[in-house]
């Protein structure tokens, strides 16, 4: 007999599509349960509070984040990692739109909470890792400056993307920024 998704799956699903879509003030319990169809109380079951609901989203989200990035080879040149950047990207500003719109509510959250940005942090962490073992293998000067020179590039379209509805197309300032950290052929 197949099995769906479990309460607390459902859960997490419901909080992502509230904050991605009607925001932070729109998370409580109620409506989680009510949006993921769950009997009254189900979420408070594996979320005792709105901070541990929160903290919930944002492991969820993170996880999903790192599920992306593992399953990837890694790119062999500057053009294949400006191509992974857009494709990840369309997804982002696409099909996975309300889970971004979900991440920038939490980014923004943490700023006040935290542990929410402790939590932020970690998952930074272990993607400007990889991004800096990438650029590394690819010929940056210095990795870790690179990483961030490119995450920030990647972020701040993102977020127009999601917050002003920005159609600006990613690859020509990707590549401009990648070209600047790696070295040329």
């Amino acid at each position: 007999m197949p099995t769906g998704p479990t309460t607390r799956a459902r859960a997490l699903d419901a909080a992502i599509e509230l904050l991605g879509t009607a925001g932070l003030r729109a998370l409580t319990h109620a409506r989680v349960d009510g949006t993921a169809g769950l009997p009254k109380g189900s979420t408070s079951n594996w979320f005792r509070t709105r901070a541990a609901l929160l903290a919930g989203v944002s492991d969820e989200l993170a996880a999903r984040d790192l599920a992306a990035v593992s399953g990837a080879p890694d790119p062999r040149t500057a053009d294949e990692l400006v191509d992974l950047f857009c494709a990840t990207y369309a997804r982002a500003v696409g099909p996975d739109r309300t889970a971004t719109a979900a991440r920038l509510v939490l980014f923004l959250e943490a700023a006040h909470d935290d542990a929410l940005r402790e939590r932020a942090q970690q998952g930074r962490e272990v993607l400007a890792s990889w991004g800096a073992h990438v650029l590394g293998q690819l010929g940056a000067h210095d990795p870790h400056s690179a990483v961030v020179a490119v995450a920030a590039t990647y972020e701040g379209l993102l977020l127009h993307a999601i917050a002003r509805h920005d159609p600006t197309d990613p690859r020509p300032p990707l590549r401009t920024v990648v070209r600047a950290v790696v070295p040329g052929p």
